[in-house]
């Protein structure tokens, strides 16, 4: 996604970059590691397959995506790429994925799912992970500042990211042409043992869909984007966010 191209996310523990070339060796060495394969279920990739995801990922409308790197310890005025964001800053990943909710997204009762038909074919939904690929540093409290960051910035740039994704997905005759969609909520789809990760993400309000793993042994958990703010982000969970210009000094 190009909307965040030129937008660096600082708060006092991490710093959000857009996923550049530059960090491609990084992540591709991060990524031969079986434990993240597993755990990110992903399937190791050639270098120039690496750099040709990269691309992806900074141009594809429905995938919005940060490396995460150690905050500065002082305050730049603009994000340097390659200073800021070097190799040894370099800690994970986050991403955001969307797509158009499907008539089964809830379990409702039927009746309410008819009548909730038309919105949901102008609703999309969006999927968050979430790596810190550092094992060192996994369980340093990164993750939940990662995530509360990140929350912030989509819940302030909504309007945005649904027009990015219109941008790509309006086709003819399809549904969700653009004017009128919406965003619904996040999920994010956990392995049911990873006790870690499932109280990070209830943590910030993130609820559980069912007790009841999935075929893919996976909890799935959501967070309501109706009520939500910035505001009040901030002030539940202390998180102090700024967005930077990622660019030369």
């Amino acid at each position: 996604m190009l909307l965040n191209e030129k937008t660096a996310i600082l708060t006092l523990k991490v710093l959000l970059v857009p996923y550049s070339e530059h960090h491609v060796p990084t992540y591709h060495e991060w990524m031969q590691d079986e434990a993240l394969q597993k755990a990110t279920a992903s399937e190791p990739l050639t270098l120039s397959e690496e750099y040709a995801m990269q691309r992806s990922w900074r141009l594809d409308h429905d995938k919005l995506t940060f490396i995460v790197c150690t905050a500065p310890t002082l305050r730049p005025q603009v994000v340097t790429p390659t200073e800021h964001d070097a190799p040894d800053r370099m800690l994970g990943d986050v991403n955001l994925f969307l797509c158009e909710a499907d008539d089964d997204e809830d379990d409702d009762a039927e009746e309410s799912l008819k009548e909730e038909d038309a919105v949901k074919e102008r609703s999309i939904i969006g999927e968050i992970e979430i790596m810190i690929a550092r094992k060192e540093l996994q369980g340093s409290g990164y993750g939940k500042a990662v995530l509360l960051a990140f929350l912030a910035y989509i819940v302030s740039n909504i309007p945005a990211i649904v027009g990015e994704y219109s941008k790509g997905h309006g086709t003819e005759g399809g549904k969700g042409t653009g004017s009128g969609l919406d965003l619904r909520y996040l999920r994010v789809k956990i392995d049911g043992e990873n006790a870690r990760s499932i109280r990070l993400f209830e943590s910030v309000g993130f609820k559980k869909v069912s007790e009841t793993v999935n075929y893919f042994g996976e909890l799935e958990l959501r967070w309501d984007l109706q009520g939500q703010n910035v505001l009040e982000i901030e002030g539940l969970k202390g998180v102090e966010m700024e967005c930077l210009v990622y660019g030369p000094s």
